[in-house]
Order: C-alpha cells, then structure tokens, then sequence
C-alpha cells in the first residue's frame, strides 16, 4: 500500500509530464476503439441486411431441397413448427414461405420470375415488404393479388390494378396458371429481387402450386445474432427428424462468411500498425519520464533505496499511467461510437449506388458490443506494460554517481 500511495504522488509531481503520457495512451485507445467498433458494426449490419432482405437468420428446409431446389422437395405444415417460438427462448418468429418459378407475362411481354409466397405479417419482421412500398397497398393474407418489384413492373410494364400472368409447374407435374392484380410496387434494395419478384399471399401460392399446406422453408429469425447457432442447434433436436434440413444464415452464405473474415484480417494487419504508431508514441513519453528522472534515481539510490523498491515504483507508475491512459480513451470513444451507433453516417450519391447494388443499406454504423472496449483498451494496456521494461532495465544498470553528475 505504501509502495501504491508513493507511485501515485510521483506521477503527479510532474503534471505535464503526466498529462502528455496519459494524453498519448487515450489517443492510442481511442483510435483503436473508433477503427474497430466502424469494422465491427459495418459487420454487423451487413449481416443483417444479408438475413433480413431474403434468408432470415436460418431456414428449415425438406433435408432434400437446398440440393435440388424443386418444389417437390417442400415441407408439410406441421404444428411442432409454430411451437418452436415458445419453446426456444432466443426464437423470435418463425416465417413460412413457398418459393419456386413462373413465366410472367403482361400483354406480349415475358420474363422469368422468382414467386415467393409469404405470410403477409410475419414477413414484417423479415423482408419488411411493406416498407418499402413505392406505390399502391400492402397484401392481406386472403387477397388474391400480387406485389412485384419496381424493376420487373418496369420490364413488363404494368402498374397498379393492371393483371399480371403467371405460368409455371406446380407440385408433382400439376399445371399452375392464374391471373393476379397488382396491389402495390416495391421499391427493392437487391436489384435481382426488384427485377425479378413477385410476391403472393401465402395461401394464393400455394394454390397456385397445387400445393396446399406446404411450404418450401420456414425462416428463422433470433433476437440477437449471436445467438444464432444456439438456436438451430436447439431447433434441430426439437425436430429429432432426419427429413430436415436446419441451416444458419452463415452456412447458406458462406460467401458472405468468407467476405467478412478476409476483410476482418486486413482490418487486423491495420490495426497491429496503429498499434505499432502506438507503441512508439507510447515509448517516445517513457522515454522522455526516464530521461528526466534519471538524476532522480541516482539520488534515492545513494541515499539507500534499493534497486528492487526503486525499480517497483517505477513499474506502479507506468501502470498507473497507463490505467489512467485507457479509463480516459474508453470514456472518450465511447460517446463518439454510442453516437454513430444511434445516428449510423448515411451514405449519398455514387456511394450510396455502389452500397445498394451489393444489397447493403448505404450507412456506416457503430458498434457499442463491450468485447470491443474492453479487448482494444486491455491490449493498450499490455503494450504498455511491456514498455515498462525500458524504465527497469535502465534503472537496473544505473550508476548512482554517474547519473548524479548527468
């Protein structure tokens, strides 16, 4: 306790000398945590625009069907599904869906179209389609109309209240044709979805498909993402059947998966060089103190205090420093990453084209995950207790009557 009570009297018997030291570990912590908390939340929310504009953060499926994706390889509606959202804590929603092809034609006018049934207000909290109406209403579960991209009204050239044809194969060979209003258009950030969707009524795709109570998949959705392989792991023993098939959103795009990792490890490379600038900023205001003191250590060691008692002090005051250093950082990036966090920069112009056109919302968002603060400011902190070897090494080597006379 005496040896703590005498470190911190000293560090603060130089108040610049003090305040350039802690200054430098703030900066040091607070680029860190700046560059890491924009890395992670740009992670975080490409993540979730990836789930929330199509897959859901993961997807029961026919054990058959991501293979071969034929509406024959669909599921039969089973209660146990619906049941999964009160027996799994962390299971939000879970969405039913029907998807397969048509031909889509408009007067003489044809396009190859993605049909996908949903659920009307489950799919709110998936795909959020009526968000993102550009005109006309939303569908109910009971009409018989459609909704279709902006993209593909365009192609076909329809607008509300015009009709649009679909023909395609339904379930096992059975013919599926039929006639659908146009009750909205969507405005669609994945450029492939805007030019080619149309969206049903669940219950209209199915009958368009000659396939009554079945499904193509059933979609996930979690609280929290990293809660995501807990979930399907505790859905597949719920299931306890072989006939299907639980997929996270990381193993259906492993794509995605490989994007992130390989930009998270040229993220690293940049921030071990920042650690690197540092590190040397750190160094140059320790080995500015040492310099200073070096007289001072020679005149406590003639007057009797060990090297052993000389040398601790001197590495308390270094930690302190540096404790003092990461406390201020946290507290200053912490506001600026809680802001960025709430307020995310919203990108315009070109940028804002290139962001959409890779299906990603044009913001740049914040993360405030505490593993972010605590890894980058316990990481200053190390650098700057290796640093501390300095002061000790040259304290060990000292000559009392040399550093006197210096």
């Amino acid at each position: 306790m005496l040896y703590l009570k005498l470190a911190w009297r000293n560090i603060w018997r130089n108040k610049r000398r003090t305040l350039i030291t802690i200054a430098s570990i703030l900066f040091a912590v607070f680029f860190a945590v700046v560059m890491r908390s924009v890395q992670e939340g740009s992670y975080a929310k490409m993540v979730d625009n990836m789930v929330r504009f199509y897959t859901g953060h993961g997807q029961i499926q026919d054990k058959d069907y991501w293979e071969e994706k034929t509406i024959d390889n669909s599921l039969a509606y089973k209660d146990s599904f619906t049941e999964l959202e009160r027996t799994n804590d962390h299971l939000d929603f879970v969405v039913p869906r029907m998807e397969s092809f048509a031909l889509a034609s408009s007067g003489n006018l044809t396009k190859g179209v993605m049909v996908l049934g949903i659920h009307p207000e489950k799919e709110k909290h998936v795909m959020n389609l009526e968000g993102k109406l550009d005109t006309g209403k939303y569908i109910q579960s009971n009409d018989k109309a459609a909704l279709i991209g902006k993209g593909l009204a365009k192609s076909l050239k329809l607008g509300l209240g015009d009709t649009l044809v679909l023909i395609g194969s339904g379930y096992h060979g059975a013919n599926a044709a039929g006639k659908f209003p146009i009750k909205g258009i969507i405005k669609y950030p994945l450029p492939d979805i805007d030019k080619q969707a149309v969206f049903l009524p669940l219950k209209e795709a199915q009958w368009f498909y000659a396939a009554e109570d079945r499904m193509t998949s059933m979609v996930l959705m979690v609280d929290k993402a990293k809660n995501v392989d807990g979930v399907v792991k505790n859905v597949k023993a719920s299931l306890g059947s072989e006939e299907y098939e639980v997929m996270s959103w990381a193993e259906m795009m492993p794509e995605v998966v490989q994007q992130i990792e390989l930009d998270r490890s040229s993220g690293k490379i940049m921030l071990w060089i920042l650690y690197a600038i540092i590190g040397f900023g750190i160094f140059g205001t320790i080995l500015m103190m040492t310099a200073e003191r070096r007289r001072e250590f020679g005149v406590l060691m003639s007057i009797g205090m060990s090297r052993g008692r000389l040398i601790l002090v001197t590495w308390l005051e270094i930690i302190m420093l540096g404790f003092l250093g990461v406390l201020a950082g946290i507290a200053v990036s912490f506001p600026f990453c809680y802001y960025f966090y709430k307020n995310p920069f919203r990108f315009t112009g070109e940028m804002q084209d290139v962001y959409e056109k890779m299906g990603i919302e044009a913001v740049l968002q914040a993360s405030i995950d505490p593993s972010i603060f605590l890894n980058q400011a316990f990481l200053i902190f190390i650098i700057t207790s290796i640093l501390a070897i300095y002061p000790i090494i040259k304290i060990w080597n000292l000559r009392p009557v040399a550093a006197m006379r210096a």
